[in-house]
């Protein structure tokens, strides 16, 4: 999704180039990085610590391991299909299956079926991110993560019509209600809770787990690391003021679409430093966090998450007209 900040003479990048192995560790971790749009094997590694460390201090140590099947089945397929080659060498078939990986250890009981799906979810999140390029094509915007999306609410609404696969965290379902205002919104430490909408793109609320994957993204890029800070704080702002349910604004779950918007519009496909760039990012964050509202509220009576759909329909709002709006900032 990005340029990668390796260096390109690095002694990482001539050994993935002659060890076959190596490479496919390499790709695996790129995929990683390409969550956040970063193409990048430090940045995947950072990733996979901080993904381990999540699920450690969640006592679930099951999406770990599901992240790296998910990863692992992806690249395979990719490369068993022979897609193309440096699609696949950065790490572009694996980040849908990373993800795939994390949602369903997490939203469902920890059982052989859980391990089979994402092993199949894995595979078809591939034939799915091909077929959704294809689609696409015309209006020149990438898949983003709808094959991880699309994938995930299958096997999740399957769930509660398959004995064998049981969910334990989804929402239970119920009809579309205002939430409860609060008076007084609970004390909150803002910096903390911006850290945490930045976990929350891999479903984790944590502090350190946000610090690290920024840290991870500020190795490959400074740019995609600010985007991602003021998109998560821009996101608990305007869900602050228009006064969201307040437990979901503090544990990141505004934010972590937005995170992944404003880095999109921001930095990944627009040149960053321009403040044309910067506004047209801003604008896209805010309504990132209107979409987020109403798709909460659309899938309420089917009990599923909204993941990272908010992101894709306004990111892919946003990118169609890009070259239009920004013709000389578009990258």
């Amino acid at each position: 999704m990005a340029n990668s900040s390796f260096v390109t003479n690095s002694a990482w990048k001539q050994l993935a180039n002659q060890n076959p192995l190596v490479e496919f560790v390499d790709v695996v971790l790129r995929g990683y990085s390409q969550v956040m749009f970063q193409n990048n094997a430090l940045t995947g590694l950072l990733f996979f610590i901080a993904i381990g460390l999540g699920s450690y201090f969640e006592g679930m140590p099951q999406v770990a391991i599901g992240c790296l099947l998910g990863t692992i089945v992806a690249t395979i397929t990719a490369y068993v299909s022979k897609l193309d080659k440096e699609s696949w060498r950065v790490g572009l078939f694996g980040y849908n299956g990373c993800l795939l990986g994390v949602a369903l250890p997490a939203f469902l009981d920890n059982t052989i079926y859980v391990w089979m799906s994402i092993i199949l979810g894995s595979i078809v999140s591939v034939i799915s991110t091909i077929a959704l390029m294809d689609f696409l094509k015309k209006w020149k915007v990438a898949a983003l993560t709808a094959p991880f999306v699309l994938v995930s609410w299958t096997i999740l609404l399957a769930s509660y019509n398959f004995l064998g696969i049981e969910g334990v965290s989804l929402p239970a379902p119920e009809f579309p209600h205002h939430y409860e205002i609060l008076k007084h919104i609970p004390h909150s430490d803002i910096i903390a809770d911006v850290f945490r909408g930045i976990s929350e793109v891999f479903l984790f609320s944590s502090v350190t787990v946000g610090l690290i994957f920024t840290l991870g993204l500020a190795v490959s890029s400074i740019w995609a690391a600010i985007f991602a800070v003021v998109g998560s704080l821009l996101a608990y702002s305007v869900a602050i003021f228009l006064k969201a349910d307040a437990v979901s604004v503090q544990t990141g779950l505004y934010s972590f679409s937005a995170v992944l918007t404003a880095i999109a519009l921001g930095s990944t496909f627009n040149k960053p430093n321009s403040f044309r760039v910067a506004v047209y990012a801003i604008v896209g964050v805010i309504f990132t966090v209107f979409v987020q509202g109403a798709l909460d509220i659309a899938l309420d009576p089917l009990g599923i998450p909204t993941l990272t759909m908010p992101f894709v329909l306004a990111s892919w709002l946003f990118l169609v007209p890009n070259n239009d709006i920004m013709p000389k900032h578009r990258q």
